[in-house]
């Protein structure tokens, strides 16, 4: 079978890109490190309005549930939509013109955000900026798994998975800092833009790097799709068949995007509403907790995907050959007792040190999440069934989680300043529910990856 690209694009220039990228090298390094920063950046765009809730909410007289559509539905729903049309073209096209196309489009949009002068503008704008994010991880993932041999793919993954955790730190830190530098200035005015306040400079100061970004992604080097000598790994599957597939196999599937669907809930829903926690419940200022939550995100966030790998490195020294799926099993568990900890917290130093514990423990399982979706799955059908796990995670997750702590906030509690409450409730529920369900996944896990073993 030919290596020729199929893609929306196809240029002299990208069939020469074809050849041969050493695994494991250093450029495979470098790769890895840009698809990182693609990856942090789209979460600083993504999640800077977690930060800019209060001012939001007072500029447009929202209440908690209609500011959770814009954090949540908005982005969630066009995400999903684009999801499977960018996991299929991940599949048969060239995924380095996929990131740059959608690096290019998210950044514009995250910069519509900051021109917004209404509540839908906001809305139809955090649409644009889901739609084009769900281009990344697809075929990040595809690319990864073409530059990097097995033994290495569960290292590129955790270092890439670092993404939202810089991401997310580094949009609240660079949101603290516009809102502690231009908090005192009145509203700038921006022509036929209309009044522009410090939260809508936030947006328009994180969206328009990205733009930059796009650009250096040109540097990216389509590499020839890695072969096995099974069947599976030679040819290009039609829709149907990975449908077969996945129903075959859908004793690890459903645990893995049943499991991982629930673990996210806590991964999208903690650092929605924790900064308005800390300011409802401890009275800190909005560049406070940009500054110093931001941190916290940035390194415990970090850290906790770095340090998966090793924990199913040491799993597998004991003899588990599931160490891959085991580990996010066992690892969401310590979202728990943090989780519960939060509304209990009498300082504001304390309830930060138990944010920290959450943040670590629901980054802890998304690297070898990753990996042991990619280990078990055909290369031809890796962008599909990465863009499920994206339709999947997303819906309950992106799209609902925020919108599960506004509306207990707002109906079982009745008052705002309750929303640690929510948080303990929601974060800590879903987390023992996800462990439940990847760890019934467990045999399903093994039987798939020593059938892939066979055919490699």
């Amino acid at each position: 079978m030919s290596n020729r690209p199929i893609s929306g694009i196809d240029t002299p220039a990208s069939k020469t890109e074809l050849r041969p990228v050493p695994r494991d090298g250093l450029y495979a390094w470098y790769v890895t490190i840009l698809l990182t920063i693609a990856y942090a950046v789209a979460f600083v765009d993504r999640q800077i309005l977690n930060l800019l809730v209060e001012p939001i909410k007072g500029q447009f007289s929202l209440s908690d549930t209609e500011i959770s559509l814009l954090q949540g539905l908005s982005f969630t729903v066009a995400y999903v939509v684009m999801g499977p049309v960018f996991g299929r073209w991940t599949d048969i096209g060239n995924r380095r013109t996929i990131i740059w196309t959608g690096v290019t489009i998210w950044s514009v949009f995250t910069i519509f955000c900051g021109l917004s002068q209404t509540y839908w503008q906001l809305f139809g704008a955090r649409m644009g900026v889901g739609g084009a994010e769900a281009c990344l991880m697809p075929a990040a993932w595809s690319l990864l798994s073409d530059y990097f041999s097995k033994e290495k793919l569960p290292r590129a993954m955790s270092i890439f998975l670092m993404g939202p955790y810089l991401g997310g730190g580094l949009a609240l830190i660079f949101g603290g800092l516009v809102i502690q530098q231009l908090g005192h200035v009145g509203p700038v005015d921006a022509g036929p833009f209309g009044l522009l306040a410090p939260w809508h400079l936030a947006f328009i100061v994180v969206g328009a790097p990205g733009l930059l970004l796009a650009a250096v992604m040109l540097t990216v080097r389509e590499p020839p799709r890695a072969k096995g000598t099974g069947r599976a790994e030679q040819e290009r599957f039609t829709l149907g068949q990975i449908w077969q597939f996945l129903s075959e196999k859908r004793a690890f599937y459903g645990a893995f995007y049943g499991g991982m669907s629930l673990h996210v809930i806590a991964l999208y829903a903690f650092p929605a509403w924790i900064p308005s926690f800390l300011i409802r419940q401890h009275g800190v200022s909005m560049a406070s907790v940009g500054l110093e939550y931001g941190a916290s995100v940035l390194i415990a966030g970090s850290l906790g995907v770095w340090c998966g790998p090793y924990v199913a490195k040491a799993l597998a020294a004991r003899g588990y050959r599931d160490a891959a799926f085991r580990t996010p099993a066992l690892t969401t568990l310590g979202v728990v007792p943090f989780a519960v900890m939060l509304p209990f917290c009498p300082t504001y130093e304390l309830a930060l040190a138990a944010a920290v514990g959450v943040t670590f423990f629901y980054t802890l399982p998304m690297a070898m999440a990753a990996s042991s979706i990619q280990m078990v799955t055909p290369n031809r059908m890796r962008g599909v069934v990465s863009s499920l796990y994206v339709f999947t995670v997303s819906i309950v997750g992106l799209g609902l989680a925020p919108t599960f702590i506004a509306l207990i906030t707002d109906r079982l509690f009745g008052d705002p300043g309750m929303v640690g409450w929510s948080l303990a409730l929601v974060c800590s529920v879903s987390s023992i529910g996800a462990s439940i369900l990847m760890l019934r996944g467990l045999g399903a896990f093994r039987a798939a990856l020593a059938e892939r073993e066979s055919e490699a």
